[in-house]
């Protein structure tokens, strides 16, 4: 008879299944607003780069948001901007403003 797997087995696969879908969700919605911040143009690190909400968000696109279908994805994408984490930070500072929505978007 041939070794089962274990759940301990399946979970080690589904945890490293999900990282590897975020990461490329990640990528995906990063080209999809532009990629690049909105506002100093920083584009060297992908884990740099967030997503501010211009209206109220359904939910979160941090790692742990995006593993939702690409549809929903891009559905709350369509309400943020791309900002690098600095800018991010400085936004929600007050010390400036948010850039408006004309953002290059590509269609998939």
């Amino acid at each position: 008879m041939k070794n089962k797997r274990t759940y301990s087995d399946r979970a080690e696969y589904i945890i490293k299944a999900v990282s590897k879908r975020r990461k490329k969700l990640k990528q995906m919605s990063i080209e999809y607003k532009g990629g690049k911040c909105n506002v100093c143009g920083y584009n060297k690190c992908v884990d740099a780069l967030e997503f501010h909400h211009l209206e109220e968000k359904q939910f979160g696109l941090s790692k742990n948001g995006l593993t939702r279908s690409w549809d929903k994805t891009k559905t709350e994408l369509n309400k943020c901007v791309l900002v690098c984490a600095n800018c991010h930070r400085e936004i929600h500072a007050g010390l400036i403003a948010a850039p408006n929505r004309n953002v290059r978007m590509k269609t998939r």
